[in-house]
């Protein structure tokens, strides 16, 4: 009997564009989640939990955010302040996922895209199940400190890159409507009509 091969879109790392940056993705994604379990149950010693948590947490935010995120779905985002008024604003940065030869980027794997979503949305959910967990064992009140840092760097990703996601859509569809030859040749008709109308 042979075994269904996988389709695109399925959960099986083999069918990554990048499998190796998708394995340290998971890996950094999981790391942080297990080794705080671990670490509360096996042992007292929460100065050892809180920094390695702590540096795995920093890891995978630093992975996510400039590595996985681009490389997987094609999506980058930074914080920059204007040094001049001390405002900060988000800019948001994505590839061309149309795939097309003119725009020189590959197309987005089904795959990647899949487990990066996932696991996106998936590591906020286990630390308020872990929150709230902590909150119900009556637990030492500073172990909940550790889940509210881990819970600010997956939520500001999770936001991040949820936000990046609808403005790349919202411009591709732009992009595409002004593009595409029936929009532009019209626009382009009546733009010179008012200006040599008179």
């Amino acid at each position: 009997m042979e075994r269904p091969q996988p389709r695109a879109g399925d959960l099986s790392w083999r069918l990554s564009s990048h499998p190796i940056t998708l394995l340290f993705f998971l890996g950094f994604r999981i790391s942080s989640l297990l080794f705080y379990i671990l670490g509360s149950i096996f042992t007292n010693n929460f100065i050892l939990v809180f920094i390695v948590t702590i540096l795995l947490l920093a890891a995978d935010f630093y992975y996510l955010k400039n590595i996985a995120g681009r490389r997987l779905v094609g999506l980058r985002w930074w914080n920059e302040i204007n040094t001049a008024s001390g405002d900060s604003h988000w800019v948001f940065e994505s590839q061309d996922r149309s795939g097309s030869v003119e725009a020189g980027a590959p197309s987005q794997n089904a795959t990647d895209k899949r487990f990066f979503w996932l696991a996106l949305y998936a590591q906020p959910a286990w630390w308020v199940v872990l929150a709230i967990v902590s909150v119900v064992r009556l637990l030492n009140p500073i172990w909940l400190s550790l889940i509210v840092i881990a819970l600010i760097l997956t939520i500001t990703n999770t936001l991040a890159f949820s936000r990046c996601d609808k403005f790349s859509q919202a411009s591709s569809l732009a992009s595409s409507a002004m593009y595409s030859g029936g929009m532009a040749r019209n626009l382009a008709g009546g733009l010179f009509s008012r200006l040599f109308r008179g």
